[in-house]
């Protein structure tokens, strides 16, 4: 890690006019036809203004081709409205995650007072993920803004505000997607009586008239917002075959700090979040069939939390392991720009301070007796998991710990979805974060903790994607696929396919350009 040449993955790079041929090592299986889609920031400054926070970079979308045993490479940005306008008025115009957008200067002083009162521009910069709603694609991130893009080619098709369709005032990056190409999301709206809540939205699969499923999307359930003007930070959620769980950490978002934040000069989405340390960790749990809120009340520790790994049902119990931060403080604060370019002591040092990762499982009992407090209600066989009921009738949920390292975290999880999504599972792989710095592909058996890790020195691996064998038997007949960037190398940036049962690699394609860090991505068969 001394070399620092982890630096490199967060530096501006140019999009390709043309897919570039990759040099293939090892061989490409016969049933990888399709493409690798990924999307991450890859302008990081526009002129002399940078961007301050990872989540603030400019949308670029990667794509790796397979054809025939050969592999091309392909990268664009999208040209979303915060794109568009910052390369045409060479500036920040858009105020994103952690970078606040200036008003014109050339415009007088008064243009300058009306703009401030004229309400936000919300970005639309969908750097974080790519998904199918029926036939299309949409690049996302957290707004209620969602860029429809052409997967084959990269160009950008049309935004779309998500907003005219359902009440929601933003919608996650990770939705959760049925075999039949339902999909379903969560985001914060207003809920009645000028309180905050959740919903869930469900968008409908390939309408038979061709129409757009998109404008057939409706709200099926609402959770309840634990603080009437606060709503927590949501960047995923857990659905089983037939329950949601939404887990409601204590990182907050002042939403009248938020609405103030926009007359405030310097202000950012950063400058909104707090923490309310009293509250701890809620789990709420609805039922999907029909959309209905169950109304117990269940809670943790506080913790910080992104991503769900995944939720099933066992006997009366809902098992729900996900990447938890221990404690109240958001992990963004550490993903500052300037503190993931900094040398590595400094990176090291600064890491020491941050939450630390845990990969844990809680389990939610469905049939609750108010007889039974003071003991442990979970009685599965396999977890040391509990949930005991207190006199109020509130339940506490102690975890298992699944996965600990100090300051090494199993993120960026992905399973076998297709087969295991919402089902008892045994394997799950992520990105390993050394002090944050992606360093390794990890494989995690959630029954017998056993792990399994790929890692080469100056290496940086983005979120590893699980494809399955076509006739494989068992949950990790398949491979990875995973983007690494390797700075001193010849060829700097490479698609690397894993043996998804112990990562051995089968190949790798490299090209002759760099690469910066991706988020999330999808394998489009």
């Amino acid at each position: 890690m001394t070399t620092g040449g982890y630096k490199k993955i967060f530096e501006t790079c140019e999009e390709l006019a043309e897919p570039l041929p990759a040099t293939v090592t090892g061989r490409i299986p016969s049933f990888l036809k399709g493409s690798l889609l990924r999307l991450g920031p890859g302008l990081f400054e526009i002129g002399d203004e940078p961007f301050y926070h990872l989540f603030d970079g400019q949308a670029l979308m990667h794509k790796f081709d397979f054809k025939n045993g050969q592999v091309t490479y392909h990268r664009k940005f999208i040209k979303t409205d915060a794109y568009v306008r910052a390369i045409t008025e060479k500036r920040v115009v858009i105020t994103e995650f952690g970078t606040f957008a200036y008003p014109d200067p050339c415009k007088n002083i008064f243009s300058r007072f009306f703009s401030y009162f004229k309400g936000v521009e919300v970005t639309d910069n969908c750097l974080v993920n790519v998904y199918p709603i029926g036939e299309d694609f949409y690049a996302v991130t957290e707004t209620n803004f969602i860029t429809k893009v052409n997967t084959d080619t990269l160009e950008t098709l049309k935004k779309v505000d998500m907003c005219n369709y359902v009440n929601i005032n933003g919608v996650t990056a990770h939705p959760h997607i049925e075999r039949d190409g339902t999909v379903y999301n969560i985001g914060n709206c207003m809920g009645k009586g000028a309180t905050l809540a959740y919903n869930i939205v469900k968008i409908p699969p390939t309408q038979k008239d061709k129409s757009d499923p998109i404008e057939k999307s409706k709200v099926v359930v609402q959770f309840p917002s634990a603080e009437r003007f606060k709503p927590s930070y949501v960047h995923s959620f857990g659905m089983s075959d037939n329950y949601f769980v939404f887990v409601e950490t204590p990182v907050k978002i002042n939403l009248l700090k938020f609405l103030s934040a926009w007359s405030i000069r310097g202000s950012n989405y950063m400058d909104c979040f707090e923490s309310n340390e009293a509250q701890g960790t809620l789990f709420h749990i609805a039922r999907k069939y029909p959309g209905e809120y169950i109304n117990d009340k269940f809670k943790g520790a506080p913790i910080g939390m992104f991503h769900h790994i995944n939720t099933y049902e066992d006997q009366g119990f809902i098992v729900v392991d996900l990447c938890a931060w221990k404690g109240i403080e958001f992990v963004y604060n550490y993903l500052w720009l300037a503190n993931l370019r900094a040398n590595w002591d400094e990176v090291k040092k600064a890491a020491m301070m941050a939450p630390q990762p845990e990969v844990r499982r809680y389990v939610i009992p469905l049939d609750i007796h108010k007889e039974e407090q003071g003991k442990n209600l979970v009685s599965l066989p396999y977890t040391t998991a509990t949930a005991v009921m207190h006199a109020d009738g509130m339940i506490w949920l102690e975890p298992e710990v699944l996965f600990s390292g100090p300051r090494q975290a199993f993120e960026f999880p992905q399973i076998n979805y297709k087969r295991f999504g919402g089902k008892n599972y045994s394997y799950a792989y992520g990105l390993g974060l050394n002090h944050f710095i992606p360093d390794r592909i990890c494989k995690l058996n959630v029954k017998t903790k056993e792990t399994w890790v790929w890692q080469e020195p100056d290496s940086y691996p983005s979120e590893p994607l699980f494809v399955q064998t076509p006739d494989g038997v068992d949950e990790d007949d398949g491979v990875l696929l995973t983007i690494v960037v390797a700075p001193g190398s010849q060829r700097p940036g490479y698609l690397l396919i894993l043996n998804a049962k112990d990562l051995s690699e089968i190949a790798r394609a490299e090209v002759e350009c760099s690469m910066p860090v991706t988020f999330h991505g999808m394998y489009k068969p």
